[in-house]
């Protein structure tokens, strides 16, 4: 704590440094003077003495015979309490840095400790560029690895004591590990409510290694504003997923207990947001290409000219964006089923009892996704963030089938035209809802309770 000490004599205000300016001979001869002085006397001659210390010093070596029983009047013997000895460092065994203590066996700073650790634990080998003698000093300890390494280990630095200190810390992570496995443990009751949402979507929708892959080379080459072979072709994939659609949500507990005009509003206003998670998870980066249910593969320049069209990029750029999450079919399905099961749907006779079905689903999918991945907590809130860029992408997927309209020949396939329409419906609801708080709000009635928007969180 102490490097140094300054005195202060009363007087000249000098400060004097007990520990620098003097030599150890002198400090030593001090204690040993004539302890019978008066102390007073002392005091012209220190303000008069260019350095003190000097002084001191000859007065120790006249003083040398005379006696030394009595401390009372010593300088230290002040009404204020002697100062502790100067606290000493131990060098490190390596560069001579200042010891933090002892590690893997030997005195060292910091600095050698966590060069050690980490080029064992990592079994570095080092190359020194020079004749494998260099000086390893505090200021000179980074410029050469190997010879520093070497060091450490002539200093006496064990491999095994960082062995077994990697160890005692694996076994923490381990144990850290295991409590979060146990904290996040399925109930019975949730663990059955994964299970069947899991069967059903495996069953109503087959992953991307089950499906036998073909590809089309028609309009590859560059895009256009349709392509009436893609869209056909596409329309009838797209009917055939969405009766694929109905059937999940009829496999979803206690959906089939709500009203029918609530069931057919969930499944208008989500089959969209199902539709484009399930072709997102069947996303290949490196070809840059999705497969259909019935193995069809399409580049990104034919799914635009499929019909897509100004919704290609941002349906690609999500599909991108799912891929850190590494969701497996179980988180798939019950994030579908969080889609479907969502009590803020415009229109609903019952929203809370919608939000009651949500809950274990909700549960169920944080701690499914906290026990595959527990250390990575934050995934589950990540994919919850995903229902929100679906229902931005269905709302612009209700905008791109007015255009769609103008661009076919005939007409819309009629279950697409159906959740087409409806979502188109809702979005002018949305607007006229709109307009009408923002008159009341003008008028000075206030709103208490707003329903969120249809494709909003």
């Amino acid at each position: 704590m102490f490097d140094y000490l300054e005195f202060q004599a009363f007087g000249p205000e000098e400060f004097v440094d007990f520990y620098t300016t003097s030599s150890p001979a002198c400090v030593l001869q001090d204690q040993e003077q004539d302890q019978d002085q008066d102390l007073s006397a002392f005091f012209p001659e220190l303000m008069e003495a260019v350095d003190w210390q000097q002084h001191r010093c000859s007065q120790s070596v006249g003083s040398q015979s005379s006696s030394s029983s009595s401390g009372s009047d010593d300088l230290f013997a002040s009404p204020s309490s002697p100062p502790p000895p100067p606290r000493t460092y131990k060098p490190c065994f390596v560069c001579q840095d200042k010891s933090s203590g002892y590690h893997y066996g030997v005195s060292a700073c910091e600095g050698c400790k966590g060069f050690f650790r980490r080029s064992v634990q990592k079994n570095m080998v080092y190359t020194c560029h020079r004749d494998r003698n260099c000086i390893i000093n505090k200021i000179t300890r980074n410029r050469c690895q190997y010879c520093r390494l070497q060091r450490c280990f002539a200093a006496g630095m064990s491999k095994e004591s960082v062995r077994n200190d990697r160890t005692r810390r694996k076994g923490k992570k381990e144990a850290v590990k295991m409590t979060i496995m146990e904290t996040y443990e399925l109930t019975a009751e949730l663990g059955l409510v994964v299970e069947k949402i899991c069967r059903a979507h495996r069953e109503t929708f087959p992953a991307l290694c089950q499906l036998g892959k073909y590809t089309t080379n028609s309009s590859s080459d560059h895009r256009i504003q349709l392509d009436l072979g893609l869209w056909d072709k596409f329309s009838e994939l797209a009917t055939k997923c969405i009766i694929k659609v109905v059937e999940f949500a009829k496999r979803v507990p206690g959906f089939t207990g709500l009203t029918i005009a609530d069931q057919i509003t969930l499944l208008k206003t989500a089959c969209l947001d199902i539709l484009i998670l399930r072709i997102c998870t069947r996303y290949t980066p490196d070809q840059d290409t999705m497969t259909f249910s019935d193995g069809l593969t399409l580049t990104r320049t034919q799914i635009h000219n499929a019909g897509f069209g100004p919704l290609t990029d941002q349906v690609f750029t999500f599909a991108g964006q799912l891929l850190p999450l590494q969701m497996d079919d179980t988180e798939s399905g019950l994030l579908s089923a969080i889609c479907l099961v969502s009590g803020d749907r415009q229109d609903l006779e019952e929203p809370s009892k919608v939000e009651v079905l949500q809950e274990p689903l909700l549960e169920a999918l944080k701690i499914y996704s906290r026990k595959r991945r527990p250390s990575m907590p934050l995934m589950f809130p990540k994919a919850l963030m995903k229902i929100t860029d679906l229902r931005s992408i269905s709302a612009k997927g209700a905008e791109r089938v007015v255009t769609l309209k103008m661009e076919i020949p005939g007409c819309m396939p009629p279950l697409i035209e159906e959740m087409l329409e409806d979502l188109q419906n809702l979005e002018k609801n949305q607007k006229k809802h709109s307009e009408e708080s923002s008159e009341k709000q003008n008028t000075g009635t206030h709103t208490s309770t707003h329903t969120p928007p249809p494709h909003s969180t």
